[in-house]
């Protein structure tokens, strides 16, 4: 492995002027599953690596009913899909959090540095971004914040500047009668990667019977992970019944641009959009019945 300077960071603005200080030459270490391999194997150089994990604010996982939920940027997984509150109010997260790699990766590795990864195939992106999250980006001496949807611009490129790190994300407390699910297509039981994944998220009306707002995002069939608004939009005021999933899911199956590779044909991708599409969002509306 290529030689490296390590520092513990004290806080988010400690990171991010580090960050600034070395013009490209610092990665931040979350939990380190990606890092480390890119390291060892040359994909990646860095003179500094700046690890977050002991900052309160990127470690934190909490649940308000009135601020929603809150996920630093370093929680690992195996904490999100054990939170209480989590497992209830955001069951497509969950479906997210216990597909990345195997038990072991999972103690470490965290929602932050998946999103920060920016891999097309990325399971948790879709789930977040049916969620409606926001990323709250650290600065050395400020924050913005920007929609998961729109923070990743490239395969393995994101929005992040100089300067700039993920601190945490910000999914908005459900609404009543919201329910969302994530589903993927591997070739194997697990630990692989997505051939296609799809988020659904819907929120049903008063008598669960029509479909008030819904949103989808697609995995491994574009550049990034792809938020298919006009899909989502199209089961506004829609009884929600397969006939509507139906033709929500061709929307969303004409949005896709997949490649085709060794794991599988662009057309036969497109066919797993369409299916995936419409038992995501079957199983978010039974679990808005819930």
């Amino acid at each position: 492995m290529q030689p490296f300077r390590y520092i513990r960071a004290h806080n988010a603005e400690h990171a991010a002027t580090l960050l600034q200080q070395q013009d490209g030459r610092a990665r931040i270490l979350a939990g380190g599953t990606d890092l480390i391999v890119a390291l060892r194997e040359h994909r990646i150089e860095a003179d500094l690596v700046i690890d977050v994990k002991g900052i309160p604010e990127v470690e934190e996982l909490s649940f308000s009913p009135g601020e929603g939920l809150r996920i630093g940027a370093a929680a690992p997984c195996h904490r999100i899909y054990r939170h209480a509150d989590v497992l209830h109010h955001y069951p497509g997260i969950i479906d997210a959090a216990s597909l990345i790699g195997g038990i072991q990766i999972q103690g470490r590795a965290s929602l932050g540095g998946n999103l920060c990864n920016a891999s097309p195939a990325a399971d948790s992106i879709p789930a977040l971004i049916v969620h409606s999250a926001i990323c709250e980006i650290a600065l050395p001496q400020s924050r913005r914040r920007v929609p998961v949807e729109e923070f990743c611009v490239a395969p393995g490129k994101t929005v992040l500047g100089r300067g700039e790190f993920l601190a945490s994300l910000h999914l908005p407390p459900p609404p009543p009668g919201f329910g969302a699910a994530y589903l993927r297509f591997i070739p194997r039981n697990e630990m692989d990667i997505a051939v296609v994944g799809v988020g659904a998220s819907v929120q049903l009306d008063a008598e669960r019977r029509h479909i008030r707002s819904a949103r989808i995002a697609l995995a491994a069939v574009a550049p990034t992970p792809l938020f298919v608004q006009e899909a989502g939009d199209a089961l506004i005021g829609a009884e929600a019944n397969e006939e509507a999933f139906a033709r929500a899911a061709e929307i969303a199956r004409a949005a896709a641009r997949p490649i085709s590779d060794m794991r599988g044909t662009a057309e036969f991708r497109r066919h797993l959009v369409g299916v995936l599409t419409q038992r995501a969002l079957a199983k978010a509306v039974e679990r808005a019945n819930k």
